[in-house]
């Protein structure tokens, strides 16, 4: 009884999900084929920005609130390649080699910035998020057309300088959906499956744990662990952190690519401002934790978080007669799941280092021997 009782509590936060979700699906009436029509196209393009955040969890670094910056490169990227008229597969694919460089430069940076400020990562990052937004805001609003040569009437707006709200991404749109695309006819609601896409999510799933189990995968895991401990054994710490941060920057860079090619439009100055949060959110809603995370979790997370998304609505529609009531709902769950997680990280930090102290206080014990 009592290790159920350990299981369910350790299981909390994915249960509670779960259910939310059964009971929203039960209020609203939603049809299997329906949910399972919406949840196959989510999963496909959220996936990937939600693993970007893996490798950051076990290197000690926390939850990467900068990822918002690689989604950042990712757009520069794809601007770039409706402007050039590049469509298709092949402009996804060169979306993706622009926006690489792009990134890893990025990711070079925000990891010099978090090795300047260790054991505050998460809050720097969130801070790093907004300054970079600024910077972006600024280049595409104003720099681009009037200090860079950028002339396209279909993107630049009627002054004649800066970028146009929405970008029509119409030339890479479903540029990996439609590749393998499979059609399920299902009566009421044919089902659409992106085979492709879950063939790239499939990938970064297993170069996340195939990276883990190298050498240089095993020395974020002793960082993660303790990083004092790991450094005095030889590991170069800093470098690692910086590479940590690259390769979650560069999987935010795609990973928002591929959520793009699924929309189809491009929110010029918003579409990037929530992706740090909610993929964030995601994870935390499987039960993982600011130093502990796997590849199952975040597939979890991303599962339970979007079915949420998709039965929010549609419950507070039925529930108070607005579809708004259930946004609402939504982004509260979003919001409160991480500041619990936040909260409970501080706490369990504290804890560790009252009984570090009371361990380094402790007066030695004497031996008596006898006479």
């Amino acid at each position: 009884m009592r290790t159920l009782l350990r299981a369910l509590l350790r299981h909390a936060v994915p249960i509670l999900f779960a259910a939310l979700c059964i009971t929203g699906i039960w209020v609203a009436k939603i049809t299997p084929s329906f949910l399972l029509g919406e949840m196959l196209i989510r999963v496909g393009r959220n996936s990937v920005l939600v693993l970007s955040l893996l490798i950051p969890v076990l290197a000690g670094l926390g939850l990467n609130f900068g990822i918002v910056i690689g989604a950042m490169a990712g757009q520069v990227a794809a601007i770039l390649v409706v402007h050039w008229r590049v469509g298709g597969i092949g402009g996804f694919g060169l979306a993706w080699l622009l926006a690489t460089p792009i990134a890893v430069g990025f990711g070079v940076l925000t990891g010099m910035l978090f090795n300047r400020a260790k054991g505050r990562e998460m809050v720097t990052g969130l801070i790093a998020g907004f300054f970079a937004n600024g910077i972006y805001q600024l280049l595409f609003l104003f720099a681009l057309g009037s200090l860079i040569p950028f002339h396209n009437p279909a993107m630049v707006l009627p002054q004649g300088y800066g970028l146009r709200n929405t970008v029509d991404l119409t030339p890479i749109q479903y540029a990996v959906d439609d590749l393998v695309a499979v059609h399920l006819p299902v009566e009421g609601h044919p089902l659409r499956l992106p085979l492709a896409s879950y063939v790239v999510v499939g990938a970064f799933c297993l170069f996340t744990l195939f990276f883990l189990r190298t050498r240089l995968g095993q020395q974020l895991r002793a960082m993660g662990q303790d990083a004092h401990v790991a450094a005095i054994a030889g590991i170069p710490v800093e470098r690692n952190r910086i590479i940590a941060t690259v390769i979650s920057t560069l999987f935010a860079a795609w990973g928002q690519l591929l959520f793009l090619q699924n929309i189809g439009t491009l929110n010029t100055y918003n579409s990037h401002e929530q992706v740090g949060m909610f993929a964030i959110a995601a994870l935390l809603v499987s039960g993982a934790t600011v130093s502990r995370a796997t590849v199952g979790q975040a597939l979890l997370g991303t599962v339970l978080f979007h079915t949420l998304f998709v039965v929010s609505p549609l419950a507070g529609k039925a529930l108070a007669g607005d579809a708004q009531i259930g946004e609402y709902f939504r982004v509260f769950v979003a919001y409160a799941v991480i500041t619990v997680a936040l909260v409970l990280h501080a706490w369990q930090s504290a804890r560790a280092a009252r009984e570090a102290r009371v361990v380094s206080v402790a007066p030695p014990t004497r031996s008596v021997k006898a006479e």
